[in-house]
C-alpha cells in the first residue's frame, strides 16, 4: 500500500478571489486534487494546473449535488490514494462551513489534515459595504448566527428572542434570506426595536455586490422589492449607521460589470487582474486551451539548420503569443538559446505577439499594418525580397496555410513548425450552472478560436440565452470576422489588437453608455 496523502481544509474567502490568504493559495497550488463548493471563487479553480483533479460538491438554495457523508468519504479515498487534497470552502471552514465535521471525520479515519483559515463573509461583506462589525461607541460585541434551518428541523434552533436582548452589539445572520420574515418577527418580539438599523448584503466583496439599508421592520420588504437573492447576509445593529461615513464612492469605469473572459486560462491571469482593477467582476470561462505539440521530425530539421554554416537563413514568422511561448520553451528544452536565432530576422503579426517576443528581449523586424494573417502575407510578399529565403512559420494546429502559400509563391522556402495544439477544454462541474445563474454583461474574445470554442462547449440555444443581455467584445478584425460568421454582433472591437487595446475600447464603450 502506498503512502497516505494529506487534506488541507482551506478557506477560500468571501467571494473576491484575491481575498484567499497567501498560505491558502500556496497550499491550493500544491494539491493534486481539489474538492470545491458553489460559493468558492471559480477563478481559483480555473487557474489550477490542468492536471489537477477537480471535484465539485456544491450546493445552492439548499440543493446538494453530493451529500456530506459522500464528501467525507471522497476526501479519505483521495488521501488514501496518496493525493494531496485541497478541500476548498467559501469563507472560513469553521464558520458555518461544516469544516469541523470534516476535520472530525478525517481524524477518525486517521488522515493527516491541516486547517487553513479564511476570511468569513460575516466580517468581509459588511466591511466592503462600509459597515464595521464592532465600534468602540456603538458595538462592543458581535454575534454570528445562521438563519438556515438545520437538517430535519422544522425551525431554526437559534434563540432569536435571547439575542434580541443583547444590548450594544451587532448581529450578523448568514443564509437568512428565505427565513428573514420569521427571524425579524422573533427579534422584535424579543424586544429589539423595529427602528434598529439593518442592512442586507448580497454577494458581498464582489464588484456586483448589492446592499440595502433600512429599519429592521422594513428591511425585508425592501429586499423583496429589489429581488435580493442568496448568498446574502443580514446585519442588524447601530453600526449600520456608519455606512454613511465609511462607504467609499466608487467611480471605476467597469464597476459591477460581469465580464466573461474566454481566453485560455493559463494566459488569462493578467487580464483578470486588469479587469478587476477597473471594477469588473471576472467570469473565468476559457473556451480554448493549448498544449505542446511534439513534432520531433520538423524540429530536428530546424535545429539542423541552426547548426549549419552560412550567413543569414531568412525569417522566423510568429503569428500568435502561444507560438512565441511554446517555441521558446522548446528551444530551451533542446538546450539552444537566443544566440542560435541570430541568423534569422523576425516577423510578428501584431502588438500582442510583439509583446510576447519582448519578454525574451526580442523585437520584430517586421509587422503588418493590420494584425491579420492575410495582411502579414500580403505585406511580406510585397515589401520584402523573399526569393530563396528560408522562412520558418511558427504556428499551432488550427488555422489555414494561406501565409505559407503566399510566401512560397514569392519564391521562399517555407518550413512550418507546429509547436502547440489548441483544443476546447471541458469546464469543471458546476461552472456552467453558475454562469447561467449569474450571466455576463460582456463576453470578451481574444481570438477566432475562442469564438469557435464557445460553440463547441455550448449549443446555439445556450449561447443565445447567454447573449440575451450581454455584448460581445473582440480583440481585432480577424476575431470579429469569425464572430460574425456565427451571427454574433460585435459591439466593441480593439483598435490596437492586444489586451490593453481591447480593455481600453471596453472602458470607452461603458463610459459612453453611462454619459
Amino acid at each position: 500500500m502506498g503512502k497516505t496523502g494529506k487534506v488541507y481544509l482551506i478557506g477560500a474567502g468571501p467571494g473576491d478571489p484575491e481575498l484567499i490568504t497567501v498560505k491558502g493559495l500556496r497550499a491550493l497550488r500544491a494539491c493534486g486534487a481539489v474538492i470545491y463548493d458553489y460559493l468558492t471563487p471559480f477563478e481559483l479553480i480555473m487557474t489550477l494546473d490542468a492536471n489537477v483533479a477537480k471535484y465539485y460538491v456544491g450546493k445552492r438554495s439548499g440543493k446538494h449535488t453530493v451529500s456530506q457523508e459522500d464528501i467525507n468519504k471522497l476526501m479519505v479515498k483521495l488521501a488514501r490514494a496518496g493525493q494531496i487534497v485541497g478541500r476548498l470552502k467559501g469563507g472560513d471552514p469553521f464558520i458555518f462551513g461544516r469544516g469541523g465535521e470534516e476535520a472530525v471525520y478525517l481524524k477518525k479515519s486517521k488522515i493527516k489534515f491541516e486547517i487553513i483559515p479564511g476570511i468569513t463573509a460575516g466580517i468581509a461583506a459588511p466591511a466592503a459595504a462600509g459597515i464595521p462589525c464592532t465600534d468602540r461607541k456603538l458595538s462592543s460585541h458581535v454575534t454570528f448566527a445562521t438563519g438556515h434551518k438545520a437538517k430535519n428541523k422544522v425551525a431554526n434552533s437559534v434563540q432569536w428572542e435571547a439575542l434580541a436582548k443583547a444590548e450594544s452589539g451587532t448581529l450578523v445572520i448568514y443564509m437568512g434570506v428565505a427565513e428573514m420574515p420569521g427571524i425579524i418577527a422573533r427579534l422584535i418580539d424579543g424586544g429589539l426595536s423595529p427602528d434598529t438599523p439593518a442592512a442586507i448584503i448580497e454577494r458581498g466583496t464582489l464588484p456586483s455586490q448589492r446592499f440595502l439599508i433600512a429599519s429592521l421592520s422594513d428591511i425585508y420588504q425592501k429586499a423583496r422589492g429589489e429581488n435580493i437573492k442568496p448568498p446574502a447576509l443580514l446585519v442588524v445593529g447601530e453600526v449600520v449607521k456608519l455606512h454613511r461615513k465609511l462607504s467609499q464612492p466608487k467611480t471605476l469605469p467597469l464597476l459591477g460589470r460581469r465580464i466573461m473572459v474566454t481566453r485560455a486560462a493559463d494566459q488569462a491571469q493578467k487580464i483578470y487582474t486588469q479587469l478587476r482593477a477597473l471594477g469588473a467582476e471576472v467570469l473565468p470561462y476559457p473556451t480554448i486551451a493549448t498544449k505542446e505539440n511534439h513534432d520531433a521530425r520538423t524540429w530536428y530539421k530546424f535545429t539542423a539548420l541552426l547548426a549549419g554554416d552560412g550567413n543569414r537563413l531568412g525569417w522566423l514568422v510568429f503569428t500568435s503569443e502561444n507560438g512565441v511561448r511554446y517555441f521558446m520553451n522548446r528551444l530551451n528544452k533542446f538546450r539552444n538559446d537566443l544566440r542560435s536565432l541570430a541568423r534569422f530576422k523576425i516577423a510578428a503579426i501584431g502588438y500582442g505577439t510583439a509583446a510576447a517576443l519582448g519578454k525574451y528581449h526580442m523585437k520584430p523586424d517586421f509587422m503588418p499594418a493590420k494584425a491579420t494573417i492575410a495582411s502579414l502575407a500580403l505585406e511580406m510578399t510585397k515589401k520584402l525580397d523573399l526569393k530563396n529565403n528560408l522562412i520558418v512559420r511558427v504556428r499551432g494546429n488550427l488555422g489555414d496555410n494561406r501565409i505559407e502559400q503566399s510566401l512560397r509563391s514569392a519564391g521562399a522556402r517555407v518550413l512550418p513548425i507546429k509547436v502547440y495544439k489548441t483544443y476546447s477544454p471541458d469546464w469543471p462541474d458546476g461552472f456552467k450552472q453558475k454562469l447561467f445563474d449569474y450571466p455576463p454583461d460582456t463576453i470578451i474574445f481574444t481570438s477566432g478560436s475562442s469564438a469557435e470554442g464557445l460553440f463547441k462547449i455550448l449549443n446555439r440555444a445556450e449561447v443565445k440565452i447567454l447573449l440575451k443581455n450581454a455584448i460581445v467584445a473582440s480583440i481585432g478584425q480577424a476575431t470579429s470576422s469569425v464572430l460574425k460568421s456565427y451571427k454574433l454582433r460585435v459591439a466593441v472591437q480593439a483598435k490596437k489588437h492586444n489586451i490593453p487595446g481591447l480593455i481600453e475600447e471596453l472602458v470607452k464603450y461603458y463610459r459612453k453608455k453611462r454619459s
